[in-house]
């Protein structure tokens, strides 16, 4: 006889066991021979090691059926029980090209789909530092938001850090109502999409509550350290150089840095030099950084962006050239 507790972190517990626990009902009556007890987030097994180890396999697919669909039905776990492991391979997909990221809510594929997309994913395993740099639309920050989710899924991370530099376009935030939060959150928005794409609700709201994942302005950063975290600093090209400095000397131990920024759209004052801009002439030759320049093929918007993009690039010969600097390093 044995006993083992299986801890569903970040899922609803109805989720898995039914809003009146008739799916963990269900499950007793498959594993007559095991207790099982549920408290919160804890599910408690009293049996034989070997039933214990049975069940504990065919659990870990049924979480990992919810965490591709985002729903798990009587059906499905009866599916899974009457497959062996092998049901695991429909579970997980099949990605044959390798460009498979992590599966969203309700079983969206999540893929690196350009190019530029795909050196991301390769330079994040390679690089501990990974700048990702290019105009609207390329796919550069929900990139990063995906491996950041996915290496937090596969426990490589503890936690992950999304920052913004909190900077007016055009617009003051005195001006906006609300308290602080209720200003910077617009700044914060596309990381929430991203998120929400990524992670199913009931998950989403308690790692936000817990601090597993945190988005904050850039100001925020100011004298911590970032250990066992993946940080991502979006919007880079409105950082100031102190500002991008201080947050890249975040870095703790364990820790993966992605910042992405468009130097087509930089909103800071002209009296002030991005640092962004700075970050690509001073960082290139640092062994464990990596420089990804995204371009209008990598636009994975409406195809009238990749128009707008050539069109201004074609006005604005000083950016343009800048650009063709910095693409030429790659």
């Amino acid at each position: 006889m044995g006993e083992k507790t299986i801890k569903i972190e970040g899922v609803h517990p109805p989720d898995i066991f039914g809003l009146r626990e008739e799916k963990l009902q269900l499950l007793k009556n498959i594993f007559p021979k095991l207790k099982m007890i549920s408290r919160g987030e804890e599910l408690i097994l009293v049996g034989d090691n070997e039933e214990v180890s049975f069940f504990k396999g065919k659990f870990d697919l049924m979480l990992a059926h919810f965490e591709r669909f985002g729903k798990l039905t009587e059906e499905n776990i009866l599916e899974i029980m009457a497959h062996d492991n092998g049901y695991a391979a429909k579970v997980q997909g099949d990605d044959k090209t390798g460009e498979l990221l992590l599966y969203g809510r309700n079983g969206m594929a999540i893929k690196a789909r350009s190019p530029n997309q795909r050196r991301m994913v390769t330079s994040s395993k390679k690089h501990d530092m990974l700048f990702a740099i290019g105009p609207a639309g390329t796919g550069k920050t929900y990139t990063a938001v995906a491996l950041a989710v996915r290496a937090l899924k596969n426990k490589e991370v503890k936690r992950i850090i999304l920052a913004r530099p909190a900077v007016e376009a055009g617009e003051n935030l005195g001006f906006l109502p609300g308290d602080l939060k209720d200003k910077l959150d617009p700044y914060l928005r596309p990381l929430y999409d991203a998120l929400r794409d990524m992670i199913p609700p009931a998950r989403l709201a308690t790692y936000l509550e817990d601090g597993t994942i945190e988005i904050a302005p850039l100001a925020f950063m100011r004298g911590r350290t970032l250990d066992n975290a993946f940080a991502i600093l979006d919007e880079a090209q409105n950082a100031t150089e102190n500002q991008l400095k201080m947050f890249l000397t975040r870095m703790g131990k364990s820790a993966r840095f992605i910042i992405t920024g468009d130097i087509t759209q930089i909103d800071l004052p002209k009296s002030q030099v991005p640092g962004l801009l700075r970050a690509v002439k001073i960082l290139n030759h640092i062994k464990g950084i990596d420089f990804v320049f995204l371009n209008e093929r990598d636009v994975i918007r409406h195809e009238l962006v990749t128009r707008i993009i050539e069109a201004y690039e074609h006005v604005s010969p000083d950016k343009k050239k800048d650009h063709d600097e910095h693409k030429n390093k790659e």
